[in-house]
């Protein structure tokens, strides 16, 4: 891969780059749809990263289909799959990791430590192995987004983020892999989450500017379904993660509910009325 990408750059083309953990849906297909307009050459790594499970989640049952993501992605124009194996990535004596000092220690941060040191990490491998100009993310993994840009600052890469917003289902469920898990009738609860994030925005929109109040009525709403389990409901600052307790400005409701034994994330950002 390494190789393919000098090769590329020596020939003057720009490279465009989507890392996926594969198993591909629509929401996957728009970010390489995305790509296409920034590179010359479009590369999708398909890599499910070890470092950024722990020992009670699925890495080892996490959804997969190779052929099947081949052809999805030649479908919308990309020009190269990078799937490597654990062993490629990570030898017997791997010990360097990066680490964020701030960012993960909130959202998704609080519940899966280690986390987002294992996805920092296996994204600096990627951009050094791969050489892109540009790389597109997903907003529906919003933190992941943050916490990716503050990286790419703070280690100087020559690298253009690219953020696509969150790709859902018509009934307004955030696309993603993990969604197959979900039974006939979690996948019903599953609504709660977009509910209550626009029932957040209505209300932020209605003039409602207490972040406790506004997180009080999201989750009131979440609970009223069965199969769910509130991990978090947040209000905070899109840069920084910290808290809010005033949505006076533009804020973030991020939310991580179970459903079943199905962990899902999503967000949307609220906007107050102008006084």
């Amino acid at each position: 891969m390494q190789q393919e990408a000098r090769r590329l750059l020596q020939t003057g083309k720009t490279i465009a780059f989507v890392p996926t953990m594969g198993y591909f849906h629509e929401g996957h297909l728009a970010l390489m749809r995305e790509g296409r307009k920034h590179g010359d050459a479009l590369i999708v790594s398909i890599f499910v990263n070890p470092i950024q499970f722990s020992h009670s989640e699925d890495f080892k049952t996490y959804p997969g289909n190779l052929d099947r993501d081949v052809s999805l992605a030649e479908s919308v124009g990309v020009d190269l799959i990078f799937a490597p194996d654990t062993g490629a990535m990570y030898d017997n004596a791997f010990q360097t990791y990066i680490d964020l000092e701030m960012l993960p220690g909130y959202l998704c941060g609080t519940s899966r430590p280690g986390h987002f040191r294992g996805v920092a990490t296996v994204v600096t491998k990627l951009f050094n192995i791969i050489k892109p100009h540009a790389a597109v993310f997903g907003e529906k993994d919003y933190q992941q987004l943050v916490v990716i840009r503050r990286m790419v600052r703070d280690l100087n890469l020559d690298i253009k983020i690219i953020a696509i917003p969150t790709v859902r289902e018509s009934d307004g469920l955030a696309m993603s892999s993990r969604n197959t898990y979900l039974s006939e009738d979690e996948r019903r609860s599953s609504l709660s989450l977009f509910q209550a994030l626009k029932k957040g925005q209505g209300s932020a929109a209605q003039g409602i500017k207490d972040a406790k109040q506004l997180i009080r009525e999201a989750s009131e709403l979440i609970r009223a379904y069965p199969y769910t389990k509130i991990d978090y409901v947040a209000v905070c600052d899109p840069e920084t993660l910290e808290d809010v307790d005033l949505v006076d400005r533009p804020a973030l409701m991020a939310l991580a509910v179970w459903v079943g034994k199905t962990r899902l994330i999503d967000n949307m950002i609220l906007k107050p009325i102008e006084d």
